[in-house]
Order: structure tokens, then sequence, then C-alpha cells
């Protein structure tokens, strides 16, 4: 097991990682900026660097100062988290090569998933359903004409490097498709720069289903169920729960066994969650996340399984800790991200927390960072907690959730708690009955 363990993020999934290894007794060191110095994570980290003023770019996403903090501390392995480097191979090879372990794949395994057309091939190759498609990026629109010919109408555009929405644009008919091309490409390319883009058929009306899936490097995989986040915001998730209202156990576990055989075949090493778009009874692959979720919590609340200890386990070499046979489903659990914004127009709303109440009682918790006075740094994402909700089936659930929320304190800014109360009184949320574009819906017909 490691000695210390250097955490390299920030908010309220550094205080995640952070109360995961204390539970194991090994020591943490924790990163910050200076915009940060006054977090949660800091204040309980056995030991802190401060590598850099507030702009990400100085601080969480630069690789020497933090393997400087690694080598200062002694620090034998980095947990990421999520985003920032976290599916960064480059990192992930630098550690390797100061002998500090990476806690999550190897850094082959983040190229391949990280291109978005490889990952594909992959998934294709270890017999996950995949979107029907171009095999590989289209450069040209006479060759975007016949695969959109061959797929049927509409069609989407995605940015190979691409994620949270960007470089993503969908053509209805040939007509759109030109200037969908274009736009995705410049869009791709100033975002991620590259302007690679591969064509699929878009779905009308599917929800997104992932699964959380581990591997222990050396031919073993198992799963841990699948979580529904179709409650999105422009591509963002907002709600997610587990188990999906919309699969049956016997599309549960067939999907499940494929992804974990897949993962094994692979020869993974750590956490992944492999995601698809679910319509009409099928799955298709969009994309496989080499890292921990945000909405990691709900599998961990139906299966009582902590998904950090597995990885820091895993990552030191101890192998899974149970086989798929071990794994109990058990209930229903539902995760709401309260973001400082706007429950409206979703503007950023930092500024001072005058006033922070969580509620309590069975079956609830708050993964936070923040607490009364903590001001929040303009500096980087809104998330400022999560509330995670768990019963023993999902009526229940909603009902707990619902009291939860209304307990819920945020003062002295703008939070998306209001937006909750609203869905969680919903009949269509109640009856499980959503896609992929409800949210968007709802929120335009609100205005």
């Amino acid at each position: 097991m490691f000695q210390k363990i250097l955490i390299a993020n920030r908010g309220e999934i550094a205080l995640r990682v952070l109360r995961a290894c204390k539970e194991l007794g090994i020591q943490t060191v924790v990163v910050h900026s200076t915009a940060d110095a006054d977090a949660m994570h800091v204040r309980l980290a056995d030991e802190s660097v401060c590598i850099g003023p507030p702009p990400s770019r100085d601080s969480y996403l630069n690789i020497h100062q933090i393997v400087a903090a690694c080598e200062i501390t002694g620090a034998d392995a980095v947990h990421p988290g999520y985003g920032f480097l976290s599916e960064n191979a480059k990192f992930a090879d630098i550690l390797a090569a100061h002998n500090i372990t990476f806690i999550g794949p190897s850094g082959d395994h983040i190229r391949i998933m990280g291109d978005k057309i490889e990952a594909k091939r992959t998934a294709k190759r270890l017999g996950i359903p995949v979107v029907p498609g171009s095999d590989g990026a289209v450069t040209e629109e006479k060759e975007a004409r016949r695969i959109a010919a061959e797929i049927g109408y509409p069609v989407i555009i995605k940015a190979s490097a691409g994620g949270g929405g960007r470089g993503m644009k969908v053509a209805h008919s040939e007509g759109d498709l030109e200037i969908a091309l274009a736009t995705a490409r410049s869009e791709a390319g100033a975002a991620f720069g590259d302007d690679a883009v591969y064509i699929e058929k878009y779905l009308e009306k599917p929800r997104h289903i992932e699964l959380q899936v581990f591997g222990d490097g050396a031919g073993h995989g198992v799963h841990f169920g699948e979580r529904d986040c179709s409650l999105q915001r422009r591509h963002q998730k907002v709600w997610e729960e587990a188990n999906s209202p919309a699969l049956n156990a016997d599309q549960r576990a067939k999907i499940g066994d494929t992804c974990a055989n897949a993962i094994a075949e692979l020869g993974y090493s750590g956490a992944g969650t492999i995601e698809f778009l679910y319509e009409n009874g099928e799955f298709y692959f969009i994309e496989m996340n080499t890292r921990l979720q945000v909405e990691h919590p709900v599998t961990e609340a139906i299966t009582g399984i902590d998904l950090v200890h597995e990885q820091i386990r895993v990552a030191s070499g101890g192998g899974l800790s149970v086989k798929q046979d071990d794994i109990k489903f058990n209930g229903h659990a539902i995760e709401c991200r309260i973001n400082a914004e706007d429950p409206r127009t979703f503007a950023p709303s930092p500024g001072t927390i005058t006033h922070f109440h969580t509620p309590g009682g069975l079956g609830i918790r708050v993964d936070s960072g923040v607490y009364s006075g903590y001001k929040i740094p303009p500096y980087y994402d809104s998330l400022i907690g999560k509330l995670i909700v768990h019963g023993r089936n999902r009526v229940e659930c909603m009902m707990r959730l619902r009291r939860a929320l209304d307990e819920f304190v945020v003062d002295g800014i703008k939070t998306t708690l209001p937006l909750f109360r609203d869905l969680v009184g919903n009949h269509d949320i109640a009856d499980g009955n959503y896609d992929i574009h409800w949210l968007e819906k709802y929120l335009a017909s609100a205005d």
C-alpha cells in the first residue's frame, strides 16, 4: 500500500479522496492555488503545497509543479480526481518516469479512449455495441454526404478530441450537412487544437446510460452497475441516478457483462465509465471516461463499495477486492449537482457563502468542500456540492430527496437548488419518463 498520496485536484473531489486516504491510514498531500489557500481539503490534509496563482494553467494543470510537489513531500502516488489532469496521458507517463504511481489507467489506455475515433474502433473490437457512423475522421464533404446517406438522417458530427458538447453539430438533412461539418471542424480546432471530426447516426430521443467498470490490469474486470445521466443541460449532467428507470434486470445484466468482459480483454487498470446512448432497447457506445466520475457516489450508495478505496487498492497492486458475484445492488440512489449558478440563467455566482446548512438523516450524503464564510473563487467549475440520496426503492428515494432539498440551505450566493426542488415535483421525473433532451425543453418552456 502507498505511504503518501498527493491529491492533484481541488474542491469536493479533493476532500473525497482525502477522506478515503485517511480511512486507509495513508498520509495525504494536497496541492492548491493561491485562490484555494482556505479550502477545506487544504485545512484537513497532512501537508499542502501551493503550486501557483489562480489560473488553472498555472496551478492545477502545471505538471512540472505537481511533480516537484511529489518530490518535495515524498509522495509515492498521485490521485488526479476528475477533470484537470485526470485524463492526461502525458501526465501519467511523466509520473511513471519519476517512479510515482498514477492512480488510474496507463497512458496508452488514456490515449486510446481520449481519441473518440480510436475509442469507437476499440469498443467495436471488444464487442461493445456502437452507433452506426464513419470508421474514422471525415475530412471531405463528399465523404460526409456518402456516410450520411448510408446511415440515414439526422446525423451528428462530433470532434474526435472533444467533450462537453463542443465541436458537436446536428444535420437533419443534406442541406444542413455542409455548414454543420464546417462549424464542427472550426469549433474542434479552436477548442482542442485538433479539427478531426467523425459522423454518427443521431438518435432522436435517447437516454444517457453509463456503466461503472473496474479492471485490475491483469485480465480481470467487473462492473458496478449502470447510472442514468439523461437529465442534462448543454451536454452537462445535472441529475444522475442508479439504477436506471428505463432498464430491466436482463438488460442490466447483459450490458454489464459485456462491459466487464471488454475491460478484462483490454487489460485495463482502475476505474472507468463506459457511456452509451440508449433507445428502443438498444445500447450505442459514445465514449469511455478513464477516471472516476462526478456521479460515482450513487454507485457507492447502491453497492456499498467505496470506489476510491478500490482505485487505491488496484493502483497499489492489490487487485480487485470483489468478484462480479460479490457485487449486490441495493435500492435506488439519486445525485443532484449543486452549482453556484443562477437557477434560471445559469450564470456563475461566485461570492461568499454566509450560511451553509446540509440535510441529514438516513440515506442522505452531501459531498462538498464549502462551509459558512467560504469565498467561492471565480476561476473554476461552479460545482460546490453534491446531494446524494438513497432509498429502498425509487419512490422512497424521491420522497427522501424532496425532504433533503427542503432542508438544504446555501445563503450569500445563487445556486441551482431551486431547480431541483422543481424537478423533484415534476410528473415526468417522478415516472422516470425523460431523455437527454427533456431538461432543455423543460427549461425553455419555463422562460
